[in-house]
């Protein structure tokens, strides 16, 4: 059962950007192709979920919380843990 716990946590941030991509507006204008978004999904799913919040809640003003949240987003995307989560 923990393992099944630690699966879903991982893969929460995928499954809340499909949701957000189907259902809302977040990621419109935002980039101008699909390839930065794909390999955001596939491979750095935090930090493109930080992205988008910056984007949708900040106006896209990068201050120095914006900075630190996408420092720990992209620790955390590649921490040695992620390794070991794929």
């Amino acid at each position: 059962m923990p393992c099944f716990m630690v699966v879903i946590v991982l893969l929460a941030p995928r499954f809340f950007i499909l949701v957000l991509w189907l259902f809302t507006g977040w990621f419109r204008g935002m980039f101008n192709s699909a390839f930065w978004p794909v390999l955001g999904f596939i491979f750095m799913p935090t930090t493109l979920f930080w992205y988008a919040a910056v984007h949708n809640w900040c106006g896209g003003q990068w201050a120095l919380p914006q900075i630190l949240g996408l420092i720990i987003a992209v620790m955390i995307d590649l921490s040695p843990a992620s390794a070991r989560r794929r």
